[in-house]
């Protein structure tokens, strides 16, 4: 550890990271469902970024959304790697600090524009529904790449200051982490000194991104439930509700385990290090596991898109 410039403690030259707790032993059979996770990740992810670029009928706003959806989560996948695979393939537990506070940015940045899209594919299966004729006029390509690099510079800024306030701060000997990886709410329990300004920058950050997104989320949802009602025919309410019902699981499969997660860093004091760590890979590897697949299920067109695409292939085209 080197000296910081201030008296009360030391900035760590390295972070120590865990696995599995209670199952080291078994790190390398653990690795094997891992892989497995990032193979789906980066396959599945991969082939709708692909299908998208590729179909000119998919170039369409649900489906632009859709592929920053997919950026983001191989985003967050590509920034967990390194560690995650170091620790259970070749037993490499130790971070330098100035990794560990990349590795931190990056997760929490892919993080952020993840909400992000997901509020903005929300918005736009409101105005699909609310205004049907109008869509594309609304939604125009111009306006949905300019939300994109909003989205992107947003992020990027909210983050900006996370590392350097922590670089600010002293550390008193303990440099173990609780996960395979490197999370803000994590390390900020591991400096020694004053985090007020951690923990009031990092509430801020929260609540005006992932807090305020999911609650236009919810009103959006309301305006969505408002105009269905107000379809005539239960086929068409039907029809409307069919094409949010992706959007609704991709949702509630980042939701449900972020806000898990949080709860356990901030109240579970007492919670077993196995269930901090399940949380954890949880709220990383479960929404870009399984949005892949329910969008290649549930989406019809992306469905046929990566028929077409096999289709391609096989014939040599």
């Amino acid at each position: 550890m080197k000296n910081s410039n201030s008296s009360l403690g030391f900035l760590p030259t390295a972070f120590i990271l865990v696995g599995i707790p209670g199952l080291e032993a078994e790190h390398l059979w653990i690795s094997i469902p891992f892989c497995l996770m990032y193979i789906i990740i980066f396959l599945g992810n991969g082939t709708i970024l692909h299908v998208i670029r590729t179909d000119a009928s998919l170039h369409q706003p649900m489906y632009l959304f859709l592929a920053m959806l997919a950026l983001a989560e191989v985003g967050v996948s590509v920034s967990t790697l390194p560690t995650v695979l170091g620790i259970f393939l070749f037993g490499t537990t130790e971070i330098s600090f100035e990794a560990c506070l990349l590795q931190m940015f990056s997760i929490h940045s892919f993080s952020i524009m993840e909400s992000a899209v997901l509020l903005a594919m929300s918005v736009d299966r409101f105005v699909a529904i609310y205004s049907p004729l109008r869509y594309t006029t609304i939604l125009t390509l111009p306006r949905i790449f300019g939300t994109g690099i909003i989205i992107g510079l947003k992020s990027i800024m909210l983050m900006a200051p996370l590392p350097m306030l922590l670089r600010r701060l002293p550390f008193c000997g303990n440099n173990a982490l609780s996960h395979s990886f490197c999370l803000h709410p994590n390390l900020i329990h591991l400096p020694c000194g004053d985090i007020s300004v951690n923990n009031i920058y990092g509430l801020f950050i929260v609540t005006s991104t992932f807090g305020l997104d999911s609650l236009l989320i919810v009103i959006s949802y309301g305006f969505i439930l408002h105009t269905v009602l107000g379809i005539a025919t239960g086929e068409g309410q039907k029809k409307a509700l069919s094409t949010c019902s992706s959007h609704i699981c991709a949702v509630l499969a980042y939701y449900i385990p972020m806000i898990g997660l949080s709860m356990v860093h901030r109240f579970g004091k007492h919670v077993s290090p196995l269930l901090q760590t399940m949380m954890a890979n949880a709220y990383l590897f479960f929404p870009p596991v399984v949005n892949p697949i329910v969008y290649s299920i549930k989406t019809k067109e992306i469905r046929r898109g990566i028929i077409r695409m096999l289709a391609k292939k096989r014939s040599g085209v």
